[in-house]
């Protein structure tokens, strides 16, 4: 079996996300969307709102599984008995950061990197886009999938 792990931090899922998910199916047998808890980071979204809005999004994709972990990715791999990190690009500056994470991660645990341009018609899209246009009041809809709706507070 080929599964994949396909780490990030979702907050919040987007598009450009959905768009290298879907694509990954026809790569692999099963993708783990791993949300990573960074206790240093400030998120906009909730855990369990992100963990909503990926099993929501996904609920009919029995390829697909939704998982949360703390600690480097490749250990994560190594227990959930992945081979492969997915990861999508944007742009020539995401392609230098995703590379050197993908050498350390093949350093660390020889794990290897597939990686997936975004469709062009996603390539500008971004969670911090997404949550910019959010706090200021935007129309956010266009931007994510339409399980991705803001809760009243």
């Amino acid at each position: 079996m080929k599964r994949t792990v396909f780490p990030g931090s979702f907050d919040p899922l987007t598009l450009g996300h959905y768009d290298i998910i879907m694509r990954g199916l026809t790569l692999f047998d099963e993708i783990i969307l791993a949300i990573g808890i960074n206790a240093d980071k400030k998120y906009m979204f909730s855990l369990e709102e992100r963990q909503e809005f990926l099993e929501k999004t996904f609920k009919d994709e029995p390829k697909i599984k939704v998982d949360t972990y703390k600690g480097l990715t490749v250990d994560y791999c190594n227990f959930k008995k992945a081979d492969f990190i997915l990861r999508g690009l944007r742009n020539p500056a995401d392609f230098e950061f995703e590379k050197a994470i993908a050498h350390t991660n093949r350093k660390l645990e020889q794990i290897e990197t597939v990686f997936l341009l975004t469709s062009s018609g996603k390539s500008y899209i971004s969670s911090s886009i997404v949550r910019d246009v959010i706090r200021n009041n935007g129309d956010y809809t266009s931007l994510v999938p339409d399980t991705v709706r803001l809760k009243p507070r």
